[in-house]
């Protein structure tokens, strides 16, 4: 347009208007005022306080975040001027942009400005103005501050070209604040690299537990401590969310019941979203997110699958970097913030009602092939497809994952809502699963022959269903105590490992792990040791979280077999490491914990710790209310009768002893050592013969306990026929891998036997030997149950010494089990010499044997004499175990 002086150049607008002419509209320059509940965050405001040593501050977040509150507060207690320009549609073209900044510039005081003219044209800037005003604020001594709120509101890309110009050569003049909801194209790189940036993003602006309890408090809200860390949590902190939350639940009768309980979709946070957000957005975007609502996470393709369209990639993008409540998790990932996926979802069943269901079935179908398996078989249950859901789990080889206790829980609430009508061999095999995982295993097999006929039916192929129906059957059979069926079962799943997809089985270890367990169990109650620990023992050396319940489990039976076979340290070891194990994995009192209870209870009865063993005991029937399998309550009857017996209760031990373990086949050794309980009560009552004739027949028999041999002597001998229970000794295989606690027992029969033969030299030496064995394993009830023959035999102080102190105290009684009340000592057969204590002495004190020899003026091979011979008196092997064992006598 030609103006009538002959140019065309714009004139400059009135002074108090804008380019387009009209006044400027002072709202836009108001420092707004927080309300009377905001929360100042100290934290928040020293931040902030930085901005006035850095050229360019960013206060990013999505809306509500309480971005502006924050540079308002801080702005107004800076106790200086300060330039603040709300961008709104005043601010869209460069022109108009321009001339409110300068405009809010002479409002703070920058007179050296004022005689720069505004834009005169309302979509263009002369460069020159850009100048003149970048060189004016760098001959400033002082820098001017300018808050830019609601910068994203700037759509024009030249308006963030111009400034980063001005705030470039403006130099130490100015000092920007950007109050945004997107990341601003300006050079941030830079700003980073030279020092000159101040950021407070979205993490730091969400308010933590403690600040959210704060604010609450200025409301008039008063919650506990879990119950504001449950609102952070839905809330993700969000300033806007708590804000609302607070106002309406003022409301309400119960408070901490609404914040606990609202309906996000119900809500004054839906209304504030919903127009904030969602229809900020143009409508195939505000499509896209409704859709992906019924996500808990998804990436572009998954997303595009539910859309329909390819353009979920930049889209989702731009939605994260515009801080439009899309939260990016890596790789391709994201997830909607909980508060506005609850809206979205609710208000999708008003957009687009019937639409939900058939969204999760894509969704199901598209994570089936390219998804984790967890979110599949969410999607499948939601949208009712059972058969599908179910196949899916089975088919992903994951049907162990009801046992291993990690996602059990989970699984089981999930299938929990399949209804009885669901066909397919797959959900049978999840009922099956879901039943021996619980408390009433019984129902397990019905559903696994329906599995196993519908795959017979089926023919060839399904191999991931068969060999999930040969783990259940593995499973079924222990815990029906047959081991037959159990192998059976084992050696079908071996064989069907051939026909799985490549690297199938590798994602999967707790499923052989469960195997090998199971299949341990039902050898170890079968009596065929050997062949059990060797599966028990592969298990057991796995190392990672998925098997980490069957490798507790796995290193309860090994303590168990440890235990059966005489060797009580070596059993405690191994019930221990099952404990670490779980506690390192966070098991709370997982199924094997109370296989583990009843070892270490019965050695407790070992070492006569009789109310630790009660403890344990209880502990182990505390464990988990579901039927344990013949193993474990064979194992508990057992320890529970000999408890009994420990105590004098003959009558209790034996009624205990009577009690039936229900199992398809009988056990061997839980055979035996019932045996071994009603023979030592017939004992403990004076009727040796009935013991003998308990024990008749198990005495020496092939592959049948040999403390039953041992037994059935002592048995012998209270029945006065010492040559008979020599006899019995004397047929012991000299190559069994008996253990000490069969062992001190054996060993004190023969020296009783000795002795009312005549020989007390042989019966001194034999029982001195076993009363040294007895030590290193801290046994004291072999020592009680061998009789008042043993205490005329042996040094009282010796014997009653033993009697009195009895074992160390367990190095693991804080885990799991009772701490002793009073520390106790260990057994030592002969004292030890002046000389050997001052070795000892020198031991500890991490001396080495030539230094030893040297301090006291001794060869050294005269010092290893002294170790050697300390070494037998403690009953140790190594220097550590005599400095540990030193000190327990009080020697050092």
């Amino acid at each position: 347009m030609v103006s009538e002086h002959g140019s065309d150049r714009p004139r400059s607008p009135a002074a108090g208007t804008d380019p387009l002419g009209d006044p400027f509209l002072r709202t836009c320059f108001a420092v707004p005022v927080p309300p009377a509940t905001f929360l100042r965050r100290q934290r928040l405001t020293e931040h902030l306080g930085q901005a006035p040593d850095t050229a360019l501050t960013l206060v990013n977040g999505c809306a509500g975040a309480g971005k502006t509150l924050l540079a308002a507060d801080w702005a107004a207690r800076l106790g200086r001027p300060v330039a603040w320009f709300t961008v709104d549609a005043c601010g869209q073209a460069p022109g108009v942009f321009w001339a409110y900044l300068l405009e809010a510039l002479r409002a703070s005081g920058a007179d050296e400005l004022k005689d720069i003219d505004c834009p005169a044209d309302a979509g263009a800037v002369d460069h020159g103005l850009l100048t003149r005003l970048a060189a004016r604020l760098n001959d400033r001594d002082r820098p001017v501050i300018v808050v830019l709120d609601a910068y994203d509101r700037v759509t024009a890309p030249e308006i963030t070209d111009q400034l980063g110009f001005v705030l470039h050569h403006a130099g130490r003049g100015l000092r920007l604040v950007l109050v945004t909801r997107t990341e601003p194209t300006l050079p941030l790189h830079r700003c980073r690299a030279d020092g000159t940036l101040t950021e407070i993003r979205d993490a730091e602006l969400a308010f933590t537990p403690e600040e959210a309890a704060a604010l609450l408090e200025l409301h008039g809200l008063r919650l506990g401590h879990d119950a504001v860390r449950a609102l952070v949590g839905r809330t993700r902190g969000w300033a806007a969310g708590l804000r609302l939350c607070a106002l309406a639940a003022r409301q309400s009768s119960d408070p901490e019941r609404y914040l606990k309980e609202f309906e996000a979709g119900q809500s004054t946070i839906a209304d504030f979203l919903l127009a904030e957000v969602l229809e900020r957005q143009p409508p195939a975007t505000q499509d896209l997110l409704l859709r992906v609502s019924v996500l808990d996470r998804f990436c572009p393709d998954l997303a595009d699958a539910l859309t329909g369209r390819r353009d979920a990639g930049p889209v989702l993008a731009e939605l994260h970097r515009a801080n439009a409540f899309v939260e990016y998790l890596g790789h391709a990932w994201y997830r909607l913030h909980p508060l506005f996926a609850e809206i979205l979802k609710a208000h999708l069943g008003v957009r687009l009602p019937g639409l939900e269901t058939a969204l999760h079935h894509r969704a199901a179908q598209w994570l089936r092939h390219a998804g984790p398996l967890p979110h599949t078989l969410t999607h499948g249950a939601a949208a009712g497809d059972w058969e599908f859901t179910a196949r899916a789990l089975v088919d992903d080889l994951a049907l162990g994952q009801f046992f291993t206790g990690l996602r059990s829980g989970e699984l089981d609430e999930l299938f929990a809502r399949m209804p009885p009508g669901t066909t397919g061999p797959e959900a049978d095999l999840v009922r099956a699963a879901r039943e021996l995982a619980g408390p009433d295993p019984d129902h397990a097999c019905v559903h696994l022959e329906h599995a196993r006929r519908a795959l017979a039916r089926a023919g060839p192929g399904r191999a991931a269903a068969r060999l999930g129906c040969a783990l259940l059957d593995t499973h079924a059979a222990r815990l029906a105590g047959a081991p037959d069926r159990a192998e059976h079962a084992a050696r079908t799943a071996r064989e069907l490992r051939r026909d799985l997809p490549a690297g199938l089985l590798d994602r999967h270890p707790e499923l052989p792990a469960l195997l090998r367990t199971h299949l341990g169990s039902a050898r170890l109650w079968a009596g065929r040791f050997t062949d059990a620990r060797a599966v028990l023992s592969e298990t057991a050396a796995g190392c990672d979280a998925a098997t980490a319940l069957p490798r507790e489990e796995a290193l309860a039976l090994l303590a168990l077999v440890d235990f059966l076979t005489g060797w009580p340290t070596r059993a405690e070891r191994g019930a221990l490491a099952a404990l670490a194990d779980a506690e390192r994995f966070s098991l709370a009192e997982p199924a094997g914990l109370d296989l583990v209870h009843l070892v270490l209870a019965a050695v407790a009865v070992d070492r006569d710790e009789l109310d630790d063993a009660q403890a344990l005991l209880d502990r182990a029937a505390s464990v988990r209310p579901v039927p344990p399998d013949p193993v474990t309550a064979a194992s508990r009857v057992i320890a529970q009768a000999r408890l009994h017996l420990a105590r004098g209760r003959t009558e209790a031990a034996l009624e205990t002893a009577g009690s039936a373990v229900p199992a398809a086949v009988a056990s061997p050794w839980a055979e035996d050592h019932t045996a071994l309980v009603v023979s030592a009560a017939h004992l403990a009552e004076g009727r040796p013969e009935a013991a003998v004739e308990v024990l008749e027949g198990l005495e020496g028999a092939v592959d049948r306990e040999a403390a039953c041999t041992v037994a059935a002597a002592r048995a012998h001998l209270a029945a006065g026929d010492p040559g008979a229970a020599l006899h019995l000794l004397d047929r012991l295989p000299a190559d069994g891998h008996r253990g000490p606690a069969v062992t001190v027992r054996a060993l004190l029969v023969r020296a009783e036997a000795a002795g009312r033969q005549g020989d007390l030299t042989t019966a001194h030496r034999l029982a001195t030997r076993a009363l040294a064995d007895a030590r290193r394993e801290r046994l004291r009830r072999p020592l009680l149950e061998a009789g008042p023959w043993l205490r005329r035999l042996l040094r009282a102080d010796v014997l009653q010494g033993a009697l009195r102190n009895g074992p160390a105290a367990r190095p693991d009684a804080r885990v799991r089990t009772p701490p002793h009340t009073a520390r106790q000592t260990a057994l030592v057969v002969e004292e030890l010499s002046g000389r050997e204590r001052d070795v000892l002495r020198r031991l500890a004190r991490m001396m080495s044997t030539e230094e030893i020899a040297a301090d006291l003026f001794v060869s050294v091979n005269t010092v290893k004499t002294h170790l050697k011979s300390a070494y037998r008196k403690l009953g140790v092997n190594r220097r550590s175990d005599a400095v540990h064992r030193a000190r327990e006598l009080r020697l050092l």
